[in-house]
């Protein structure tokens, strides 16, 4: 399995730098398909190699969790090539009799059609209908072929509405701790005791803004994005202050 696991970040070690050369050689915009976090870690590990191309980072909305890296600087080229992603809308074809569907819902339908993981982005889902984020050569196929999710029958189109994106209204929270140590933050957050909040760490399971960290005692800023694996992420939304018992407050934006 560890042997697999090398071949699996050689490879797309590989395929960074391949993009990467021929954008600077052939002057062209290149891309990635979509990374997830674990994917992102790598990438910003070779990334000080890679800058020399121009490096532009997008999931196509503000914060995306899965996003493609374009490789191609403006100066260079002289025009912007936007990135290939599009949004599709999914919905029940009768709202009244349609399940109750989750992300896992969603991306399980999507995935017996036997398409790549890299070719879909972020799922948007509420009120029992999604919004799909994926690379543009996917989307008449998909249009085509997702016609139930679940038990629920459903259409699916391309679409232009962002505003209509199903909105990640987080929880804010204010935490008291000794010090903003990852470790200390995460396990008040998600109410944990220090020890399951270590064996994240250890498990490779968190990431700040993106890049895994394995420095549990590592001390979160002002707007980092915290992402812990299996319970979701949080932002700390504010400067720390300290209390009349000399623990620090601080508030945290929690995304369930």
């Amino acid at each position: 399995m560890a042997q697999d696991n090398e071949k699996e970040v050689l490879q797309l070690k590989n395929r960074f730098h391949d993009l990467a050369e021929r954008s600077f050689t052939q002057g062209v915009y290149t891309f990635t398909g979509f990374l997830g976090l674990w994917e992102q870690d790598i990438f910003w590990k070779e990334e000080p190699a890679l800058h020399y191309a121009g490096v532009t980072m997008y999931g196509g909305h503000e914060n995306s969790d899965r996003v493609m890296v374009r490789f191609g600087s403006t100066d260079e080229l002289g025009y912007v090539a936007d990135f290939p992603i599009v949004c599709l809308h999914i919905r029940p074809l009768q709202q009244k009799f349609a399940d109750e569907l989750s992300h896992r819902d969603f991306l399980g339908a999507l995935m017996n059609l036997g398409i790549e993981r890299s070719t879909i982005g972020d799922i948007k889902v509420g009120q029992k209908q999604a919004y799909l984020f994926c690379q543009d050569t996917m989307a008449e196929y998909i249009c085509e072929h997702l016609t139930q999710v679940k038990h629920t029958a459903v259409s699916c189109r391309v679409t232009d509405e962002a505003v209509s994106l199903p909105e990640e209204t987080p929880e804010l929270v204010t935490i008291q701790v000794q010090s903003l140590r990852a470790d200390a933050v995460l396990a008040k957050v998600y109410n944990l005791s220090r020890e399951k909040s270590l064996d994240l760490f250890r498990a490779g399971k968190v990431f700040v803004n993106g890049r895994l960290c394995e420095n549990n005692s590592r001390l979160l800023k002002f707007g980092e994005t915290v992402n812990a694996r299996g319970f979701g992420k949080f932002t700390v939304s504010s400067d720390c202050k300290e209390t009349r018992k000399g623990k620090l407050a601080v508030t945290v934006s929690v995304f369930r």
